[in-house]
């Protein structure tokens, strides 16, 4: 069985793709610049026949040749994570609008429109081959509003939709599409925010008394890429820790 995990060169999408490797899945450790990074990650994994590939999941053209890419490489992909994504600060009442354009598009083109080209890519592939199971990466932030970023809040949102309106359109084929909302993750990329002026503001959301673990989301999407039942397809997966309940 293989797999394309983006973004997993580090943070949350490492430790997926450790935890795949580790059920015996073979993995397409994506990385958009940190070779060094995606070799160490390559390195960390358990089983052989692991295989890196680089590309700029915001350009369109160059989705498209990283998926033609693993798929020369590996034959077929069983299983598509979509974990890579940005984070712009960008207040509305705070931002000029040059910068604010460039906020939306950036993060437009990665959190979500990217992911929507693999998923189209893998939808298809997919459904030739027998059936296969995609896992995006959402955000609590798509319910509860990113006022400082909220073009991240949008593209989550937009990952959402996009998740459950491809599983009705894949579900005869037995592809299956699963979403996961984590909220502040103890990653790399968070540590200036849960150890930066607002720290102590992160910490209060969380009833737990610390943020969730990269190893909890990790723990859920392999879940749902290798164990979760057909009947969840479709599903977002609150990962949260209780720091923002939905209905």
């Amino acid at each position: 069985m293989n797999a394309l995990v983006t973004g997993a060169s580090r943070g949350i999408g490492l430790v997926i793709a450790q935890g795949l490797a580790a059920r015996g899945v073979r993995i397409a450790v994506h990385y958009e610049k940190n070779k060094n990074a995606a070799d160490a990650a390559l390195g960390s994994l358990a089983g052989t026949g692991h295989a890196c590939f680089c590309a700029d999941i915001g350009e369109p053209e160059t989705v498209k040749s990283l998926w033609d890419e693993v798929c020369a490489h590996f034959d077929r992909i069983d299983i598509l994570v979509n974990n890579a994504g940005i984070y712009h600060h960008h207040p509305p009442l705070e931002t000029g609008f040059k910068e604010w354009r460039l906020a939306w598009e950036r993060t437009l083109a990665v959190n979500l429109m990217g992911p929507a080209h693999l998923c189209y890519f893998a939808g298809q592939a997919m459904a030739r081959g027998g059936g296969g199971r995609i896992v995006n990466i959402s955000s609590r932030g798509a319910f509860r509003g990113e006022p400082s970023a909220p073009a991240y809040g949008a593209s989550k949102a937009g990952i959402n939709s996009a998740s459950q309106s491809l599983a009705k359109a894949l579900a005869p084929k037995k592809v299956y599409v699963y979403c996961i909302a984590p909220g502040w993750v103890e990653t790399e990329m968070a540590a200036e925010f849960i150890k930066g002026p607002r720290g102590s503001e992160i910490l209060a959301q969380h009833p737990l008394g610390r943020v969730n673990l990269a190893d909890e989301v990790a723990r859920t999407v392999v879940f749902c890429a290798l164990d979760a039942p057909a009947a969840m397809t479709g599903s977002i997966i609150d990962v949260n820790g209780a720091s923002y309940l939905r209905t």
